[in-house]
């Protein structure tokens, strides 16, 4: 599976992309999660998401960093030797600052490359192992169109105990086999009811070889709700909800 993260933003992988997610809890509130950048700035800032695409982005680099034996003396030193971007820099330095050189450097050789369970140990997002979610319905519109057809995605699901932080992935399983998934940051939710929004763009946009070129035929679509990473052996980690559903490409660009 393809997992790309983009730090402090959203998914964007091979037309595939998040548009919206937000819920409804039963005190009637609405609110979006992750489903805009995420401002540095603000005084609210929200620790577990910028935590958790910082390090889908960067934890492998931070850990090769680590295990290639460079010698550092503190975060600005650490953060300064990934080939990433101002943002990145920035957040690095942000989430190492609150916990410390070394507890950040311990948390990237424990998590082995996974960032939920990474920003669990750091304490930047919630850990819950009681938690449920009940997918209700799993929606596809439309059923069907040509190549470079905006297709909508809707997953609607129920928790009855509240969820700890986990992931809203979506895996495409495409008529020639490229991989083509994405997926949402799931903070610790109240007891509720939820709805997440993706979108799917099936636009054939390559930059590089190989790349999904929407064939004519039918694309399953499987639809997972999990605590912590989904597929992950980590503590504080289960699948919680399967759905499954299709779309069809009748004609290629």
């Amino acid at each position: 599976m393809m997992n790309v993260v983009l730090a402090l933003a959203l998914v964007v992988c091979c037309g595939f992309s998040i548009s919206q997610a937000k819920y409804d809890d039963k005190h009637g509130r609405q609110l979006t999660l992750g489903a805009s950048p995420v401002n540095l700035k603000k005084p609210d800032l929200d620790l577990c998401n910028v935590c958790y695409q910082l390090t889908g982005q960067t934890i492998n680099q931070l850990l090769n960093i680590i295990l290639n034996g460079a010698v550092v003396g503190g975060c600005n030193e650490l953060c300064g030797l990934l080939n990433a971007s101002e943002a990145i820099d920035v957040a690095c330095n942000l989430v190492c600052d609150l916990v410390g050189i070394k507890e950040f450097i311990a948390a990237i050789e424990k998590a082995d490359l996974d960032p939920v369970y990474m920003c669990e140990i750091l304490k930047a997002c919630k850990v819950f192992d009681e938690g449920d979610a009940n997918i209700t319905a799993f929606t596809i519109t439309p059923k069907q169109g040509p190549a470079g057809t905006e297709f909508q995605l809707e997953v609607d699901f129920k928790t009855k105990n509240g969820t700890g932080t986990g992931e809203a992935v979506i895996e495409v399983h495409t008529v020639d086999h490229f991989p083509v998934d994405g997926g949402q940051l799931m903070e610790s939710l109240d007891p509720g009811s939820y709805s997440i929004k993706f979108t799917l763009q099936t636009q054939k946009n390559c930059q590089q070889e190989p790349c999904e070129m929407w064939e004519k035929g039918i694309y399953n679509v499987t639809m997972r709700l999990c605590n912590g990473e989904c597929g992950s052996k980590h503590p504080h980690s289960q699948l919680y909800d399967t759905a499954t559903g299709s779309f069809q490409i009748t004609a290629e660009d």
